[in-house]
C-alpha cells in the first residue's frame, strides 16, 4: 500500500497549481523558466543601492527566481509579514547576508514583478516598511495586459 501511495505522489509531481491571492480556481504552474520584471522605480532603487556588489547580488537573486519560480525558498526568499501584504515576498540576496531586499509578487502564473527595493528589516525597519508600502502601492497601480 505504501509503495503505491509513493508512486501516486511521484506521478503528481511536475506542474504545480497556483491560486493567486488564495482565491478562485487554481491555474496551472507553467514551470521554468519564469519571467522576472523590475518595476521602473524598483530598477532605479536597485541602481541607487550601495555598494556595487549588492546590485550584482540582487540581479543574481532575480536569476534564481527566474529559474525556480514559486519554489524559491529560504534562505533566498521569504514572505513579507503583515496584514495588507498577502502574496508579497522578499528576495534575500546572498542567502540573506545582503542588507538589501527586493520586494516582489507573482502577477501571473509565469511572471513575477519586483516592485521595490529596501533595506533589510533588522538593519532599518522604517526603511523596510517604506519599501513594502511602495511595493503595495505600485502593485495597486499595475495594469495587466
Amino acid at each position: 500500500m505504501l509503495s503505491r501511495m509513493a508512486a501516486d505522489k511521484r506521478k503528481g509531481r511536475g506542474r504545480r497549481e497556483h491560486r493567486p491571492s488564495g482565491r478562485g480556481t487554481p491555474t496551472p504552474d507553467p514551470g521554468p523558466p519564469y519571467v522576472v520584471r523590475w518595476h521602473p522605480a524598483a530598477d532605479a532603487e536597485r541602481d541607487e543601492s550601495w555598494p556595487a556588489a549588492e546590485k550584482v547580488a540582487m540581479l543574481h537573486a532575480a536569476q534564481k527566481l527566474e529559474a525556480t519560480g514559486p519554489r524559491l525558498g529560504h534562505p533566498h526568499s521569504s514572505a513579507v509579514q503583515g496584514d495588507d501584504v498577502q502574496g508579497f515576498r522578499e528576495l534575500r540576496p546572498r542567502a540573506g547576508r545582503s542588507r538589501w531586499r527586493p520586494i516582489y509578487r507573482r502577477v501571473s502564473p509565469s511572471t513575477f514583478v519586483i516592485f521595490a527595493v529596501g533595506p533589510e528589516a533588522e538593519i532599518d525597519s522604517r526603511g523596510y516598511d517604506a519599501a513594502v508600502g511602495r511595493a503595495v502601492e505600485r502593485f495597486g497601480e499595475l495594469e495587466v495586459d
